[in-house]
């Protein structure tokens, strides 16, 4: 799945825009995206994409945690383990924005139909946590996910088995109510049967009317090699069963990535510090070096230095593809770090002493301070 774009630049406004403004841009763009009148096949797409950012932006505290923040601090990961909801049905969002005025380029006749269509489920978040070999070589999991799901009792209708909804008498069965006012026509939901046009007389036991049910459901998710966090992998249909016999809405499982130890990934590189003393580093030497396949044995070159880097080719990362495929594996970098050795023993610094008589210049050996002597030289005696 992409990489959300900024809100800002969804509704093509500066950052500093104020709530009319934002307000002007969103009526704009959700009148040329609304899927009943776009020609643009990703009309629903942008149409979602450009509701969300107004969700967020038009209001004060979610802004200003997006402002801060970014997409992380408007994503509402608490709840449920890790899962959450993602977002306000943009339906709704348009008709408070619209306020049901008729006749506003199509939109006024055409509300009831979008009203008592087949509406979509929503989609859900569930977030997950991995650890860091897990998500490099992939794995199987199990999750639990809450889900709002059509009620198995009276499938839906809200209405116990054996009776039917009634026709609604504020609105005569059209779930609107209009009211006229000069040259313009008011048209709102009805408040009574809330837009369904019908009211539910003898309320089903198990849903207590509402037609769905919350449910919780297990879920198998094979995760790819090579995932990184952010990552997120979409199960179509395991979302929120629609309304009046529309299409459940999709999972999005988000990727969350334990960091490790010792190894630091970048891209679909691995890398590791390595630490070697002075003689292995002067002299070169055959060490052990861990990868994400085990230990392997390396020669290291004599007269290495710290920052210097040797490249283990091929074992790095999975390369993952848009389609969840492996195309090999990048590689793992180490980088060096020579350590100088600390309280020698008298053979140790004889030895150091000789070296240096052989070097550029003979060394004259300092008396390694005390723990009296450092704690004088942090007070200033």
């Amino acid at each position: 799945m992409s990489e959300k774009r900024d809100f800002y630049e969804v509704l093509g406004v500066a950052r500093n825009a104020s709530q009319a403004e934002i307000k002007k841009a969103y009526r704009q763009l959700a009148r040329k995206y609304h899927p009943d009148v776009s020609d643009d096949h990703n009309a629903e797409e942008k149409f979602k994409e450009i509701n969300e950012a107004y969700e967020v932006l038009s209001d004060d505290e979610k802004r200003a945690a997006y402002d801060r923040f970014g997409h992380a601090g408007v994503s509402g990961n608490a709840g449920f383990g890790g899962f959450s909801g993602m977002g306000r049905d943009p339906f709704e969002i348009f008709e408070e924005v619209f306020g049901g005025f008729g006749g506003f380029g199509g939109f006024g006749g055409s509300s009831r139909r979008n009203r008592n269509a087949p509406r979509r489920g929503s989609d859900l978040r569930y977030d997950l946590t991995l650890e860091f070999e897990e998500a490099i070589f992939g794995t199987e999991t199990e999750i639990e996910i809450p889900r709002q799901e059509t009620c198995s009792h009276c499938n839906g209708t809200g209405a116990e088995p054996g009776t039917t909804p009634v026709r609604c008498p504020d609105c005569n069965g059209t779930g609107e109510i209009r009211r006229q006012a000069g040259f313009f026509i008011n048209i709102s939901t009805c408040p009574r049967c809330n837009g369904a046009g019908e009211i539910v007389t003898s309320p089903c036991h198990v849903c207590n009317g509402r037609g769905k049910t919350l449910e919780y459901r297990h879920l198998k998710v094979r995760i790819p090699a090579g995932v990184d966090d952010g990552n997120q992998i979409r199960l179509a249909g395991e979302g929120e069963s629609g309304s009046r016999g529309g299409p459940p809405g999709n999972l999005y499982v988000v990727i969350h990535v334990k960091p490790h130890r010792h190894f630091r990934r970048q891209g679909d590189n691995i890398h590791l510090e390595m630490i070697i003393n002075i003689a292995q580093a002067a002299l070169g030497d055959e060490i052990e070096i861990p990868t994400l396949d085990g230990t392997i044995k390396h020669t290291i070159p004599a007269g290495i230095q710290t920052g210097d880097t040797i490249t283990l080719r091929g074992k790095g990362v999975p390369k993952l593809r848009r389609d969840g495929s492996n195309a090999g594996r990048g590689d793992q970098i180490v980088t060096f770090q020579v350590k100088t050795p600390t309280n020698l023993t008298k053979q140790q610094r004889d030895l150091l002493l000789e070296l240096g008589k052989t070097l550029d210049r003979e060394v004259v050996p300092q008396r390694e301070k005390s723990f009296f002597d450092k704690v004088k030289d942090a007070f200033g005696v």
